[in-house]
């Protein structure tokens, strides 16, 4: 398994290339036309990735060198293949479905969640640290998706369906840090994804958008003081 999931890293990794990337959805993918989401994070956000690739497979080549049969990673490593398998394929279904990726979306968030609250306590910077940044995004990322889709296909108005979201990400994000106080990796993607709502939305976007991401990008932060200082 150790190795499968290095594999799959590496396969990951190098999905972007085998498409044009993937720096959100594009107004013509849907039938209702939005120049500019207000759920949707700026688009240098999503240079995250760029890390979070690197971290994954430098934390899974450690997993095979030094915790191949270790006990402490074993229980994460099927839900992280199951995320990172259904993940080689996302950026490809994205540019072609929305609502297929939405779905596909999902399953990757409830894999990597599952993995980063069955990680053990050792080889934290190799073992949590990379999945707890990819779950975060991967948090941020679903409630962003789920929001454009109702948007794009009519549900909601963009500015409604951004502040029906995020509510939803703000209060996934805080379970799973209360449940993982030990992995500031996760809170710190969530920060940076609505950092990136916040700076889109702060010029000439929604300003209610803007103050909200803002909110939860100071609630996310100050959930990792807070849990430093007890």
């Amino acid at each position: 398994m150790a190795v499968a999931i290095l594999l799959l890293c590496i396969l990951f990794a190098l999905s972007p290339l085998a498409s044009d990337g993937f720096n959100g959805f594009t107004p013509d993918q849907f039938p209702v036309v939005n120049s500019d989401w207000p759920i949707e994070p700026a688009g240098w956000a999503f240079s995250i990735w760029g890390l979070i690739y690197a971290w994954l497979i430098a934390g899974s080549v450690y997993g095979v060198w030094r915790a191949r049969r270790s006990p402490d990673w074993l229980p994460m490593r099927a839900p992280l293949a199951a995320s990172l398998g259904v993940g080689v394929f996302w950026i490809a279904a994205a540019n072609w479905s929305p609502p297929l990726a939405t779905l596909m979306i999902g399953v990757m968030l409830v894999g990597a969640v599952l993995a980063l609250l069955r990680a053990g306590q050792d080889d934290s910077l190799w073992q949590r640290s990379p999945v707890g940044l990819y779950a975060g995004w991967l948090t941020a990322a679903t409630g962003v998706a789920i929001g454009v889709l109702l948007s794009g296909y009519g549900l909601l108005g963009a500015q409604t369906a951004a502040l029906v979201m995020l509510p939803f990400v703000l209060i996934t994000a805080v379970a799973v840090q209360a449940r993982r106080p030990d992995t500031p990796s996760y809170a710190l993607a969530v920060a940076w994804a609505l950092f990136g709502i916040m700076v889109d939305n702060a010029t000439g976007g929604s300003g209610p958008v803007a103050i909200m991401a803002g909110a939860g990008m100071a609630l996310m932060l100050g959930t990792l003081v807070w849990q430093r200082a007890r």
